[in-house]
């Protein structure tokens, strides 16, 4: 936890998880892309918003392994979105100090996706300010399974002993390693569920729940949201 300019409490990591851009274009009599679109361009806002605020590590769930049951010409119009947002991020991040990582599995996403993800974390690998995480084809329970297989196959071939396997290694296994855990998972549209967004990492974490559009959120949204964080008391099991 840290604190911005006023002396506020701020967390460390908040997780987002983008929600409602369907329900947004649908109430308009738009097509889903659309709501997508407008999301995209909130994205953007909260980014910097949140850097201003203070915060280290903000993680968007953009895209996850339970999304690739929609559509396809959803799906696809998401993808070439996220191909557009890598090209424009490459130039509207390059004055920032902003580090961008993507986490999740990038094996089923198109080679042109991938190089240019491949591109981004290296452009913005030598900065040292906020990172900014992108789940793509991401899930929480695929994310603890990698690890798991991977811890696995150095015990069969003998350079991990079963015993040594906690919970300091299994972070470092899974794709955030190296980051601290979510201090706050922020859900906007009114849902009020994870997701399968997080799970190792969110375990004390605080949610805020919002009954807002994606598409709607804006920075004063951002900071109700960061004051709800602020009033709460983290005990971590303790007293």
């Amino acid at each position: 936890m840290s604190s911005d300019a006023g002396g506020v409490a701020v967390p460390r990591h908040v997780g987002i998880i983008m929600d409602g851009n369907g329900r947004w274009a649908k109430k308009r009599n738009l097509p889903r892309t659309a709501g997508h679109h407008a999301g995209a361009q909130v994205f953007r806002k909260i980014v910097k918003h949140c850097e201003k605020r203070g915060v280290e590590v903000l993680t968007f769930y953009a895209f996850s392994t339970e999304n690739w049951k929609r559509p396809s010409d959803e799906v696809g119009a998401i993808m070439k979105l996220f191909e557009s947002y890598l090209e424009e991020s490459l130039r509207d991040f390059a004055g920032e100090n902003i580090r961008t990582r993507f986490i999740g599995d990038p094996t089923p996403l198109s080679p042109k996706i991938q190089r240019l993800m491949n591109e981004a974390e290296t452009t913005y690998s030598t900065k040292s300010g906020m990172i900014v995480n992108l789940a793509i084809n991401y899930g929480g329970r695929e994310d603890i399974l990698q690890a798991v297989r991977r811890m696995a196959a150095k015990s069969v071939g003998g350079s991990l002993l079963p015993e040594d396997i906690n919970e300091d290694l299994m972070s470092e296994y899974l794709y955030t390693h190296g980051q601290p855990d979510p201090d706050l998972i922020l859900r906007p549209s009114g849902e009020m569920r994870s997701s399968n967004f997080l799970l190792w990492q969110s375990a004390y974490a605080e949610y805020v729940f919002m009954d807002v559009l994606w598409p709607d959120f804006t920075g004063d949204d951002m900071d109700r949201a960061l004051d709800e964080y602020a009033r709460r008391n983290r005990r971590f099991g303790g007293i």
